[in-house]
């Protein structure tokens, strides 16, 4: 019995994709050249398939910031947040995290996986319960794991099914997180979060939304879903990461109660991490800053958003969500198709991303696109029409 025998599905999926041509899944970016442009095979693509939202990875602005810091504070802390990682400017981000929000706590993590793991597990505990949607992130089901919570799914996007699982918890519903997404990162749909809100409230619950792909994209300020709705003075947490709209690593947990910071003493990922590098925290204090003035980005982006959902659903496409956001899933129906139309794009000068089970949520075989404030129109309508070609020659066969 060998320990890689339990791999051997997977390696016979990844035998699936074929060996000819960049790798659909992890394909090597050979060069970055800016926010929308890479090279891959030693050719020239759009960058289709980045979360890079507002187009910030290449802002002078903010590159200048990491570089500063680099110079000033050297490459990285050596340390956890608890021992010597704590330097003024996790202070500062922290504050200015909290402040964008109005909300008196902000805790930043390493990475935004690293913040529902802290997060999740610190929160809630033995004897307290964990809702949530079933299509959530890995992150959140490995801090549903790591707490010792129980945990209770309920389906994707349905308020119903979670105001019935709460209802048989009773008195105990008090002690229940409810966990939902602002923007799902596979099939790109929404919550319908005014619902979620009013079960949690009635049943006296708590609410941690993690807006990771929807921060920096929706609401006036940037600060997501919740501030769109107007809901923020009805949820309990916000997560979100930096590696998306704010063009770096980590992440954070904010919240309107100040209780949050005790969590800097309970949360075992925050505790024993190194904190991250003075580059990535001065990069990210100069993103945030431009996020939070950003209304010309966003609008950028929107436009990009209802040019492409246009045109694709012109086309016929059966979409993953009929609401228009920055991830634009094309579901595809089986491996094969999905495969042959994600080496067409590439073929025609647009990197996307292959998206299979066992990653995908019920299933589905996606091609995923995501887009930028950065991209063009002119960018916008290349990928519409290698989308479009693909209907009159069909790409070449995974095999061939």
């Amino acid at each position: 019995m060998s320990l890689f025998e339990k791999f051997s599905a997977l390696a016979a999926t990844r035998a699936t994709l074929g060996d000819s041509g960049p790798a659909p899944i992890a394909t090597p970016i050979e060069r970055v050249l800016s926010a929308t442009r890479g090279v891959i095979a030693g050719r020239e693509v759009i960058l289709a398939g980045t979360n890079n939202y507002l187009g910030l990875t290449f802002e002078p602005s903010v590159v200048k910031a990491a570089q500063d810091a680099l110079t000033e504070l050297g490459t990285g802390t050596t340390g956890s947040r608890m021992a010597n990682g704590s330097y003024a400017d996790h202070r500062a981000l922290e504050a200015e995290l909290a402040g964008a929000f109005g909300w008196p706590s902000a805790i930043v993590f390493s990475t935004g996986y690293q913040a529902n793991l802290g997060a999740l597990s610190g929160l809630v505990g033995d004897g307290e319960y964990l809702l949530v949607d079933s299509d959530s992130h890995a992150s959140i089901y490995d801090g549903c794991r790591l707490s010792q919570a129980q945990t209770i799914r309920f389906r994707h996007n349905d308020p119903d099914n979670l105001d019935r699982r709460l209802a048989r918890l009773g008195d105990d519903a008090r002690k229940a997180l409810v966990v939902v997404e602002g923007l799902y990162s596979m099939l790109g749909d929404q919550p319908p979060l005014d619902e979620f809100v009013e079960v949690k409230n009635r049943h006296g619950a708590w609410l941690l939304v993690d807006e990771a792909h929807s921060f920096g994209v929706f609401g006036e300020r940037g600060l997501g879903l919740t501030e769109q709705m107007g809901l923020l003075d009805e949820v309990d947490f916000i997560v979100g990461t930096f590696s998306k709209s704010l063009a770096g690593i980590g992440g954070f947990c904010v919240s309107p109660h100040a209780e949050l910071e005790m969590l800097r003493l309970a949360s075992r990922p925050y505790i024993f991490t190194a904190s991250p590098s003075p580059a990535v925290i001065a990069a990210t204090r100069q993103a945030l800053a431009l996020l939070v003035e950003g209304k010309e980005l966003r609008e950028r982006l929107h436009r990009n958003i209802q040019h492409l959902y246009r045109e694709v659903k012109a086309m016929g496409h059966e979409l993953g969500s009929e609401q228009p956001g920055p991830v634009m899933a094309i579901i595809l129906p089986d491996r094969a198709s999905a495969l042959n139309h994600w080496r067409g794009l590439l073929e025609h000068g647009v990197y996307a991303n292959l998206m299979i089970p066992p990653a995908t949520p019920a299933g589905l075989n996606l091609l995923r696109i995501s887009l930028s404030a950065a991209h063009s129109e002119a960018d916008i309508d290349q990928i519409v029409a290698a989308l479009d070609s693909m209907r009159e020659q069909p790409p070449k066969s995974a095999t061939g």
